[in-house]
């Protein structure tokens, strides 16, 4: 079989390969970017929040579907924190197939249900639409397959922690204009949400396996409350789920092979954040790779120490507070409002040393 030669393969067709594919083949790169998924974004396992730094983002992929203005976070007591927390609710789909669309523009190959299978350090084995399998040798690899990364394991790195999340679409009974979160030992080692999207909102909840395996029971809790409240409808239109990374940021340079995004452990280990640390260094990856190929020997390390600096001591820090939280799940104090406090990024509490 005669591998078809590239000068990089990007595994993953998500916020973070798209990026790196877009930038890559800007640069003048041959670029091949593979997803196992049939349609791009499909199916959505996202809260879909994002900040306002991502609005150009937002607006080249036309996903926008609200603005959100605050958080309302709700404390085991009861007690409500209200902040300024302005951000953008997008049409994840649109948002990832959007992204897609601008790396093929850009000159990229994306191919869809198509799976990586291995990588021997030179040379990648994917399996196409049609089962038949092809070998690609990329000059550089770089892997942006989510939290679980087939690529990831291939060269030897141990599984990430994650948390797992359950998501509700339900109809929205008013114009709503916050973000909703809910701090409670029924999600240990996560959180409840209520994010607004038009005439919807998505209603979830991440929590740890170790300390709650059935995330039906709080969830249909938490729905209920909210229907008691007259904030969303009873009818469940559709639901989701998915798993969190939250092991914080790991090592993203492997020989050949890349990190980035979820797979990079980039997502925010407390409020499960990861589409703008995926766009970011999907795109901070794919100009390192034609860096790289253009001449500059350092470029690799460069990207990989950015990364540090940009997202490392926030990421550090949230793992400390999941750590520190670890010891309370299901104990009295977990139903303290101070010790949820110090675990929350909207209380000055959480960035005390």
């Amino acid at each position: 079989m005669t591998a078809q030669k590239v000068d990089v393969l990007i595994v993953g067709a998500g916020p973070a390969g798209a990026a790196a594919a877009r930038a890559a083949a800007a640069k003048g790169l041959q670029v091949l970017c593979v997803d196992r998924r049939a349609q791009i974004g499909v199916p959505v396992q996202c809260a879909e929040f994002v900040p306002m730094p991502l609005l150009r983002t937002v607006h080249e992929t036309q996903s926008r579907v609200q603005d959100v203005s605050g958080m309302l976070t709700v404390l085991p007591s009861g007690l409500q924190h209200h902040s300024v927390f302005p951000g953008i609710m997008i049409d994840r789909g649109r948002f990832d197939h959007g992204l897609a669309d601008l790396a093929q523009a850009a000159g990229a190959v994306v191919k869809t249900r198509t799976s990586f299978v291995d990588w021997d350090g030179q040379c990648a084995r994917i399996k196409l639409a049609s089962g038949e399998l092809q070998d690609i040798e990329p000059q550089l690899l770089i892997a942006a397959d989510g939290p679980h990364s087939p690529v990831a394991e291939c060269i030897g790195l141990a599984h990430q922690p994650v948390v797992y999340t359950r998501q509700y679409t339900v109809s929205l009974c008013y114009d709503y204009a916050d973000t909703d979160i809910f701090l409670s030992d029924a999600f240990p080692g996560g959180y409840g949400w209520l994010f607004p999207r038009g005439p919807v909102a998505n209603l979830g909840l991440g929590a740890d396996k170790r300390f709650e395996d059935n995330l039906k029971k709080p969830l249909e809790e938490l729905h209920q409350q909210m229907v008691e409240r007259g904030i969303v409808g009873s009818e469940v239109l559709g639901r989701t789920g998915g798993a969190i990374p939250v092991g914080g940021l790991r090592s993203m340079i492997h020989g050949r092979v890349l990190l980035c995004g979820d797979a990079a452990g980039l997502t925010h280990p407390i409020t499960g954040a990861g589409i703008p640390a995926a766009v970011i260094s999907g795109d901070a990856a794919g100009v390192a790779a034609a860096d790289y190929l253009g001449g500059d020997s350092d470029a690799l390390e460069s990207y990989e120490e950015d990364m540090q600096d940009q997202f490392g001591p926030a990421l550090c820090r949230a793992v400390q507070r999941r750590t520190s939280l670890e010891a309370v799940w299901r104990k009295p104090a977990a139903q303290e409002d101070q010790v949820m406090r110090s675990a929350w990024i909207a209380f000055d509490e959480y960035f005390a040393a």
